[in-house]
């Protein structure tokens, strides 16, 4: 199986961090653990079919993974492996910088 493009998946992850919303289900997924797109309207100032169209983006993204549970409800959860790949993205970017920027700023000092 092939391995997914790096820079993809930071895209992906990037955007689906670009909305305050989704930003804000992720901050209550960490801070309470499993939840179900019900449980988090009730959190967050925002309609249950908002939550479930950003929780499917999220999901698409790899940040969250929706998980069977009683009574047909889906629970949703953090998943870090996209998130990790997006730091490792941004780590070899921040590196790639790195050297010429110390080269520009030991030509000017």
């Amino acid at each position: 199986m092939d391995r997914p493009d790096p820079e993809a998946v930071a895209q992906e992850v990037f955007a689906a961090l670009a909305d305050p919303s989704r930003r804000g289900i992720l901050a209550a997924l960490a801070a309470g653990g499993p939840a179900t797109a019900t449980h988090l309207a009730g959190q967050l100032p925002i309609t249950r079919q908002a939550i479930a169209k950003h929780l499917a983006l999220l999901a698409d993204a790899g940040l969250v993974v929706a998980e069977p549970g009683e009574r047909r409800r889906v629970r949703y959860r953090l998943d870090s492996a996209s998130m990790k790949v997006a730091q490792q993205f941004l780590a070899a970017l921040a590196r790639d910088w790195d050297s010429p920027l110390a080269a520009l700023q030991d030509r000017l000092g």
